[in-house]
């Protein structure tokens, strides 16, 4: 504890000075240090391209739309409520795999009913038995930075975890991409982990985050979780490199690579 407090008053006249984001860091410097927290990398499945940022939850700051996404989460819970109770509405698993596959973290959940998905934007095209009960999400979504790649990209889905499941630690594909929550139904106790820093869900508080760092999440209650997920492009990526992302992954997935 003396420790901790000498550090912190080391820094304290520069963090009195700093900004939002960079007394986080400050402080996260302080705990890695105590080993408390260690760092994380992004440790993407397929797809790393090099030179961007490294961050658990990137700042708010760097992303101006999050306000209109925010303003827009009643209408979207109307949304979700309609879609959910829509006779043709596709409800699917989140994990769908074939058995033999070495993915033994997923094996509770492979084709589980407890952690599913209603997919508004699957790979690039709207799932129009879902999408058709959600205009107003897709407008808000189209104002979004999603990356548009044939066969790839963009996605957004609602996702429904339900009573007492747990999200096992995993890491995404692609670095070049962020991820996008905007809480929707969430029962006390929530949490999300992404790296060192573990964050609990809020209605209408929207987070981005690196999903090939590693994460995961719980729903403890017993009541159920909705999550609108989305994708966008890493704001590091100038329009250049954008482009070379879109061909490389492209052609990966009109050849079968993925």
């Amino acid at each position: 504890m003396r420790r901790e407090a000498l550090m912190a008053q080391a820094t304290a006249k520069v963090e009195a000075g700093a900004t939002r984001d960079e007394i986080h860091k400050i402080q996260r410097f302080r705990t890695n240090r105590l080993r408390r927290t260690r760092p994380y990398h992004s440790e993407p499945t397929d797809f790393h391209f090099p030179g961007l940022s490294e961050r658990e939850f990137h700042p708010r700051e760097r992303f101006p739309w999050l306000a209109d996404l925010e303003a827009a989460t009643e209408m979207m819970i109307s949304e979700l409520k309609a879609v959910m109770s829509a006779e043709r509405a596709e409800l699917v698993p989140y994990v769908q795999y074939e058995d033999h596959l070495p993915m033994d973290q997923w094996r509770p959940l492979n084709r589980s009913l407890d952690w599913t998905a209603i997919h508004l934007i699957e790979n690039g095209k709207p799932v129009e038995a879902n999408a058709r009960h959600c205009p107003g999400t897709l407008t808000v979504l189209q104002q979004l930075p999603q990356p548009k790649i044939p066969n790839a990209a963009p996605n957004a889905m609602f996702s429904l975890l339900g009573p007492g499941i747990r999200i096992p630690a995993h890491v995404g594909v692609n670095n070049a991409r962020l991820v996008g929550h905007l809480p929707l139904i969430v029962p006390e106790g929530c949490w999300f982990r992404v790296g060192a820093e573990t964050r609990y869900w809020k209605v209408g508080e929207a987070l981005v985050f690196d999903d090939t760092i590693e994460h995961e999440a719980m729903n403890p209650s017993d009541e159920l979780r909705v999550v609108l997920i989305f994708d966008i492009w890493h704001p590091d990526l100038s329009e250049v490199e954008r482009e070379a992302v879109s061909a490389l992954v492209a052609a990966e997935r009109g050849t079968g690579g993925l």
